[in-house]
């Protein structure tokens, strides 16, 4: 998995978007659901004081 996570200004701008992967959870047998949470992570200096993060995008690819 990718997470596209963005790095919001006070006023709204997207600054930046730093992007993090993660192993997909499989197998998943079919006509089943996984549920699973995902600690995304960027250093301090990334998100100067007054900012914030958003994880905006999450990509699945298997093969």
């Amino acid at each position: 998995m990718t997470f596209a996570t963005h790095i919001i200004g006070a006023l709204g701008i997207d600054w930046a978007t730093i992007t993090t992967t993660q192993p997909l959870p499989a197998p998943i047998a079919g006509g089943t659901a996984a549920t699973r949470t995902y600690t995304v992570c960027l250093e301090a200096w990334r998100v100067p004081l007054g900012m914030r993060v958003e994880t905006r995008n999450v990509t699945a690819t298997w093969s």
